[in-house]
């Protein structure tokens, strides 16, 4: 891929948390289906909320029943990619109309195991695209309109593949360069023409035959129908049945091969009905899970919340009743008279007494040697004097620990 094409993916790309990976995922499925181009585009969610996102749309080639159709999809990645799964949709022309599925629902949006099971450090969006076509080719999203609901002719740029042959253009929307699922891939490689050889003649509206228009297309795509083949009603037709042995074609011919006709029309559009109703019941029933496993998960968040509440409640309430207690006793000591420290520390008995005493000398003489060292440092006394004071100091000290150590033997305190 050109450069200036990975600088455009760069560059739209700015605003996503994991440009160098998405980018990657991105560079690796327009190298190899060059029928799909990209934009930045807005994105709506059902909420109403929107966001600019990174748009990959196009068409993928499909095989179905030996023949190659390409089936237009646009896919939208998340601004977290690849962290959360992309969103895929099927985008059907005027002439198509969308097939509902297991897989796609009335709006064109994709349901797959693999966008289920969608896994971060390997899933992309190379592998996504080969499950589509495998997923597609055996369950195709899409299926041709009956030229009566038609509004217009087939537009020339739609999506749709020219018929193969000389002078067709089979350029118009080539085959993924990149040759299928590429190394390490679990997927079989995509058809190409030198599988499958030119692309296959499209039969007009309502059966084989016709010729193409003036713009050399067919008159309109024929997807496969629900339920039947290409084109035609699938019924009774009195133009190429024998009426009789005789080869003559009665009213009463004609009466049966209208009614087989209309019966299986009808048949057809129930079994088409059905089907898109069960699709749509699928799709309810899978919200309806997901909702009750919310409100499963928000009935315990708030169970969790009252238990805190009532917790939280408790906690005021313990705190109330202590800073009354805070507050009595401020008031009390703002109440209380001056104390005296001398009066503050009473002993019980003579013993703690002269144990307290004894204390109290033995911190005065320490504070005392301190000082004198400091006179003696400052030059207030001299050493002669010095040494005199803190040899009495000293002795005086050792009598009043003995004093202390004494003492608490006898008042059995820890030594």
């Amino acid at each position: 891929m050109p450069v200036v094409e990975e600088a455009q993916i760069t560059k739209l790309l700015a605003k996503y948390k994991n440009v160098g990976a998405t980018r990657k995922d991105v560079v690796d499925v327009v190298s190899s289906y060059r029928s799909l181009t990209y934009t930045l585009q807005k994105f709506v969610f059902n909420d109403g909320s929107s966001k600019e996102l990174f748009k990959l749309h196009g068409t993928i080639p499909v095989v179905y029943k030996s023949n190659t159709y390409y089936i237009p999809i646009c896919i939208w990645l998340m601004d977290t990619h690849p962290q959360n799964a992309p969103m895929c949709f099927v985008q059907p022309t005027p002439t198509m109309q969308i097939k509902v599925s297991m897989y796609v629902d009335h709006n064109g949006k994709v349901y797959l195991p693999y966008l289920h099971d969608w896994q971060p450090h390997t899933s992309d969006l190379l592998s996504l695209i080969q499950v589509m076509i495998l997923t597609f080719g055996d369950h195709p999203p899409v299926y041709s309109k009956p030229k009566e609901q038609v509004a217009a002719p087939y537009p020339t740029n739609s999506f749709m593949p020219q018929p193969g042959g000389p002078g067709s253009g089979n350029s118009y929307l080539p085959y993924p360069t990149g040759g299928g699922g590429g190394a390490g891939s679990n997927f079989p490689p995509y058809p190409t023409s030198s599988n499958f050889g030119p692309y296959p003649p499209y039969p007009p509206a309502g059966g084989a035959g016709g010729a193409p228009n003036a713009s050399g297309y067919p008159p309109y795509m024929n997807f496969p129908q629900p339920g039947g083949a290409y084109g035609g009603s699938g019924g009774y037709n009195p133009a190429t049945s024998n009426a009789s042995s005789t080869g003559t074609i009665t009213e009463e011919h004609i009466k049966a091969s209208l009614i087989s006709a209309v019966e299986d029309k009808l048949r057809r559009r129930i079994q088409e009905k059905v089907n898109q109703y069960q699709a749509e019941i699928d799709t309810l029933n899978r919200t309806k899970q997901e909702l009750v496993e919310g409100s499963a998960k928000i009935d315990a968040i708030i169970s969790r919340l009252q238990r805190e509440e009532v917790e939280l409640k408790k906690n005021i309430s313990i705190l109330h009743d202590k800073e009354q207690e805070l507050q009595k006793s401020l008031d009390a000591l703002e109440n209380a008279e001056a104390i005296d420290p001398d009066e503050a520390v009473t002993t019980t008995a003579p013993l703690y007494r002269q144990l307290l005493n004894a204390y109290a000398d033995e911190a005065a003489t320490e504070d005392a040697i301190y000082y004198l060292g400091e006179g003696l440092r400052g030059g207030v006394i001299d050493l002669e004097a010095f040494l005199k004071h803190v040899r009495t100091l000293s002795r005086k000290q050792f009598i009043l620990r003995a004093t202390m150590q004494k003492c608490r033997q006898k008042a059995g305190l820890a030594g």
